[in-house]
């Protein structure tokens, strides 16, 4: 979908317009001073008509004040038309992020997508407030000027015949090597902050390992990288401003020279030249006005082509095509049909290879093996955070995608390997399961996670607050706080992915009897390490690169499965069979 960016526009035309014009009020002016002054000194002074010269300065100070109003206006307005353009941006560009599919974020890193809503959104902007203010008031004045000062002296005005096109060759230069440079500058932008986010989101693992010099290190090169990067990009602009001056020093030194001959020689009046030299300043300084505004459309630009790659980046899982919008999950039961699937489109390597499984309505279901064999990503098909390449998954009878998004993950309560909690209290946290839920009935969920024991051990019980990550509770508590969360949703199907693996046996058990007999409704699935934590399972499924080899109960599999007995023995007896 091309992206619009009229859209930013139109609800605020208004200050897209006002702004503009109220610039022009202040060019008119800017245009008529040095006439009226040009007058004072050829009328009033000639002539000493003390009279005339006090009308052209009430005049004068008239025409300065509806400048002050025009330009208090258009920077108003600028800024109220910019704010507003990059605020609605930032939130289209926030709302399509959240509507990635995991492939789809796999293609961007965190340190990017942040740059990308902050630092990228900040430089439109910038340039918008810039565009709104300059891009009527540099050509007006460039305009106006030209005309006052051919109108004054066609012939001194030649001057500008020879440096007009030579100010404009060396902005085209400027820009056309500027713009690259601007371009990898933000993407240097973008490895810094990833390398930022990455090392203070791990920092307890970057202490422990005591691997903070090479982190250093690290950060020493990424932003080492960016200031070469951002040196290279603002030469351009260093490098502009001093020849764009000499240029106008150039100017105006001629100007001066065969300007002044002409005042000697009697042929132009000593006003008209000084009105003539502020109109040629006017003019080279407007000049100066379009290359800062050409140079920072160059970054701009660069800005503009990142945020679009995100807007326009086709979403690859969504269920604008879905056959049963209003469809809900009732009963949970799940069917995998020849399901195969790859992280890489490209890849030969397959992480699902045909793989075939019915989970029958409330059944407890076990899936048990090797780091990497595929278990995360076939659960993770159930509520579409993938899709698949082959095959069918579905839910009560239904194609995964044929279900609105929001109501078939509002039947799923999934609990991922990484246990996610935000900065806020625990309440809060919980009430991501239902946003509504009473105090009793998080105390519930709580115990049947086997967490309201230790909550309530806080000073501040249920209100105490959680820091980013939940770093300042253990493990095992974050894992029970999870599931507690998950249990809160009363979901259809229930997935525990190795989420109580920080948890000590009894407590494990624990919950598993609370699934049991508060979830007996619920299709439970169990991701696990442990033989432990799925022998009691209705049926466990035994899983190997990509591949299912083995479906039965604890007994069944201990009878006929070689794979499932090798992870037994190693774990109950701490031998392998041979």
């Amino acid at each position: 979908m091309k992206m619009k960016w009229s859209k930013y526009v139109k609800p605020y035309w208004k200050y897209f317009v006002l702004g503009p014009l109220c610039m022009i009020v202040e060019v008119v002016g800017e245009i008529l001073m040095p006439r009226l002054y040009s007058q004072i000194l050829n009328v009033g002074v000639e002539t000493h008509d003390v009279g005339y010269i006090v009308v052209t300065c009430l005049l004068m100070i008239l025409t300065a004040l509806l400048m002050m109003g025009g330009g208090v206006g258009g920077a108003w307005f600028g800024a109220k038309a910019s704010v507003n353009f990059a605020s609605d941006l930032r939130q289209d560009l926030y709302a399509k992020v959240q509507t990635f599919s995991f492939a789809n974020i796999d293609q961007y890193s965190t340190g990017s997508l942040v740059t990308r809503l902050t630092n990228d959104v900040t430089q439109l902007q910038n340039f918008v407030n810039m565009l709104l203010r300059m891009f009527l008031r540099a050509p007006g004045m460039l305009i106006g000027a030209l005309i006052m000062a051919i109108t004054m002296n066609p012939e001194l005005a030649r001057v500008l015949a020879v440096t007009i096109p030579v100010l404009l060759l060396v902005q085209f230069l400027i820009i056309r090597t500027g713009f690259p440079r601007f371009t990898k500058m933000q993407e240097k932008i973008d490895k810094l902050n990833s390398s930022i986010q990455e090392s203070l989101t791990n920092i307890r693992l970057v202490k422990s390992f005591v691997r903070e010099d090479f982190e250093e290190e690290k950060f020493q090169k990424a932003n080492g990288d960016l200031k070469e990067a951002a040196l290279r990009a603002l030469s351009v602009v260093i490098f502009m401003m001093p020849v764009m001056m000499l240029l106008m020093n150039f100017t105006s030194m001629a100007v001066v020279w065969f300007g002044g001959n002409q005042v000697i020689a009697g042929k132009m009046p000593v006003g008209d030249f000084s009105a003539f030299l502020t109109y040629i300043t006017q003019i080279l300084m407007s000049l100066m006005m379009l290359s800062m505004l050409f140079m920072n459309s160059s970054r701009a630009l660069a800005s503009a082509r990142r945020v679009k790659e995100v807007m326009e980046q086709p979403v690859d899982l969504n269920d604008d095509a879905a056959a049963h919008k209003d469809a809900r999950v009732t009963r949970g039961e799940i069917e995998f049909r020849n399901v195969s699937f790859r992280y890489y489109k490209n890849s030969e390597n397959r992480v699902l290879d045909s793989v075939s499984l019915k989970i029958g309505a409330g059944e407890t279901v076990g899936i048990i093996g090797s780091t990497g064999c595929g278990k995360t990503t076939l659960v993770s098909m159930i509520p579409r955070l993938y899709d698949v390449d082959e095959g069918q998954v579905l839910v009560d009878g239904i194609d995964v995608r044929d279900y609105s998004l929001y109501h078939l993950r509002e039947g799923v309560g999934m609990v991922l390997q990484k246990n996610v909690l935000f900065s806020g209290t625990i309440a809060d946290n919980l009430r991501w399961g239902d946003e509504n839920a009473t105090g009793a009935q998080m105390a519930e969920a709580a115990s049947s996670a086997q967490a309201d024991g230790f909550i309530r051990s806080f000073d501040g019980g249920y209100d105490s607050m959680l820091e980013q990550g939940g770093v300042n509770v253990s493990g095992g508590q974050k894992q029970r706080l999870c599931i507690a969360r998950a249990l809160l949703k009363h979901p259809k199907i229930l997935i525990l992915d190795d989420s109580t693996s920080a948890v000590d046996t009894a407590t494990e058990a624990s919950i598993r009897e609370s699934f049991r007999t508060e979830l007996k409704d619920s299709t439970k699935i169990i991701i696990a390490q442990r033989i432990t934590s799925v022998q009691e399972a209705d049926k466990i499924i035994v899983m190997d690169e990509g591949a299912i080899t083995g479906v039965g109960t604890h007994e069944e599999l201990l009878a006929s499965n070689e794979a499932y007995q090798e992870i037994y023995h190693s774990q109950v007896s701490g031998k392998e069979v041979a």
